[in-house]
C-alpha cells in the first residue's frame, strides 16, 4: 500500500548523504522519507529471522530499547519477526529507528508493520530505501535492501539467524564493509541459530545479556546508559529447560524424569500464565514477555 508522503533524494556529495555509506558500498542513492539528518546520527542496526523464535524476538525487543535508551538510531529492515520487534521496542523506549525497506520508500511492506514506517517518521527517524518510488516487494531487492542496513551503522546486532538466510547474508556484507558484529548465542540443537553461533566462533562479539549489551555499546559508541540491574526469576527446572531449546512434552518429561501427564499439567499452568507458548510444530517455548521478565 503506498504512502505518498513528502520524501527526499539523496547522492553521494550532498550535505546530508550519511558518511559511513561510502564508495565499497555500492550504494549511489538513497530515496527516504522522514528526516534525513537521522542517517548521520549514530545508528546500530538489529537484524535476525522474519519468523523468530520468541527467544529472537526478546533478543531484538531487548537490543533496540537498550539502543534506544542509550541514544542510538536502531535500524532495521522493517519486517514482520526481529526487524519489527527491534523497531517497536525502541520506539517504545522514546527512540528513533530508521526502517530501510526492500521496497520503494513510499510503499508499506508488509503492511503488518505500518505502525512501524509510521513511527520512525512520527518520532523523527525515516524510511529509506534503494529502490525508486512507487517500487514493489520483489526477490531481487531485498539483498541490496540488507545491504543498506549493514552500511548504515558501525554494528550490526544478530539476533537470530540459521544457515544459509537473509540475515546471514547482511552479517556477511557487514563483515566486507568493515562493521562490527554482535550475535547472541543460542542453542546448539536450535536451527534458528546455527547463523549467530557461527558468528561467535568467527569473532563476533558474543552478546549474552543486557549487562553485556549495554558494556559493548559504550565501548564502541563511547555512549552510557543508566543501568539497570535485572535478577532472573527462578521458574523451576520446566522453565528453564524450554529456555534451552523448545521442547515437546513427552521429550521434556524424559528429559526431566516426570510422567507426561504432569508434564502436561504443569505446561497448561505456564501457559496460562503466560510464561509458555505451544508452537505449530506441538513443541512449547517460553514466551518473549517471560524471557523479558515481563511477566
Amino acid at each position: 500500500m503506498a504512502d505518498m508522503a513528502e520524501g527526499f533524494e539523496l547522492v553521494p556529495g550532498d550535505d546530508l548523504w550519511p558518511s559511513l555509506v561510502g564508495e565499497g558500498s555500492g550504494i549511489d542513492r538513497i530515496y527516504g522519507r522522514g528526516d534525513p539528518s537521522v542517517l548521520s546520527t549514530p545508528c546500530i542496526s538489529v537484524v535476525g529471522a522474519r519468523r523468530g523464535t520468541p527467544y529472537g524476538l526478546a533478543v531484538a525487543s531487548l537490543a533496540g530499547r537498550v539502543a534506544a535508551e542509550a541514544g542510538l538510531t536502531v535500524v532495521s529492515g522493517g519486517a514482520m519477526g526481529v526487524d519489527a520487534a527491534a523497531a517497536r521496542a525502541a520506539l517504545a523506549a522514546g527512540g528513533r529507528t530508521v526502517v530501510c525497506a526492500g521496497t520503494g520508500a513510499d510503499i508499506v511492506y508488509p503492511a503488518s508493520s505500518r505502525d512501524v514506517f509510521q513511527g520512525a517518521i512520527a518520532q523523527g527517524g525515516a524510511v529509506v530505501a534503494l529502490a525508486p518510488w512507487g517500487t514493489g516487494p520483489s526477490r531481487w531487492a531485498f539483498p541490496r535492501r540488507n545491504r543498506l542496513i549493514a552500511a548504515l551503522s558501525p554494528v550490526l546486532v544478530v539476533t537470530e539467524a540459521g544457515l544459509p538466510s537473509g540475515t546471514f547474508s547482511t552479517a556477511d556484507a557487514a563483515v566486507e564493509l568493515g562493521r562490527t558484529v554482535y550475535a547472541a548465542p543460542g542453542s546448539m540443537f536450535s536451527p534458528s541459530s546455527r547463523g549467530t553461533n557461527l558468528l561467535i566462533s568467527q569473532g563476533a562479539t558474543m552478546i549474552v545479556d543486557e549487562e553485556s549489551l549495554e558494556m559493548s555499546i559504550s565501548m564502541d559508541y563511547g555512549v552510557l546508559r543508566s543501568p539497570r540491574v535485572r535478577t532472573a526469576k527462578d521458574r523451576g527446572r520446566l522453565y528453564s529447560a524450554l529456555v534451552g531449546q523448545a521442547m515437546r512434552p513427552d521429550d521434556l518429561a524424559a528429559a526431566l524424569g516426570k510422567g507426561v501427564l504432569e508434564v502436561m499439567r504443569l505446561l497448561a499452568d505456564y501457559e496460562a500464565e503466560g510464561l509458555v507458548r505451544r508452537l505449530p510444530d506441538g513443541r512449547y517455548s517460553p514466551t518473549e514477555a517471560a524471557l523479558l521478565d515481563e511477566v
